[in-house]
């Protein structure tokens, strides 16, 4: 079934359209895929700094403290501006390029928004 949408409840892929809501064979949840939509949506990654104001992608960030990178002989120093970042879905959230150090994840904790 090309068609058929993944039960929320069990993840389930036997499932079957029964007119106005989905239903899945192994264990009988009923669904309107519409409204499992607009919760996935609602449910978006949220990322807050060190001060808890939410941060999205493209924002500009400051470091707050001087982060040890590994195979590097020097950190990066608290005050170090990085713009243009990503949110990623993890352990180091934030995805970005810091000028001498290049593409690098770090941890939304460390971080204040610029």
């Amino acid at each position: 079934m090309p068609d058929s949408k993944p039960c929320p409840a069990c993840h389930s892929t036997v499932t079957y359209d029964s007119g106005l809501l989905w239903v899945c064979a192994e264990c009988g949840e009923e669904w309107d895929p519409q409204q499992v939509a607009d919760a996935d949506a609602d449910a978006m990654l949220v990322v807050k700094d060190a001060n808890g104001n939410v941060l999205q992608d493209g924002d500009s960030i400051i470091v707050l403290k001087d982060l040890p990178v590994k195979g590097m002989p020097k950190p990066v120093k608290a005050g170090t501006k990085v713009k243009n970042i990503r949110l990623t879905d993890g352990d180091h959230n934030i995805d970005c390029k810091i000028e001498g150090f290049g593409a690098m994840g770090l941890k939304s904790e460390f971080v204040r928004k610029a």
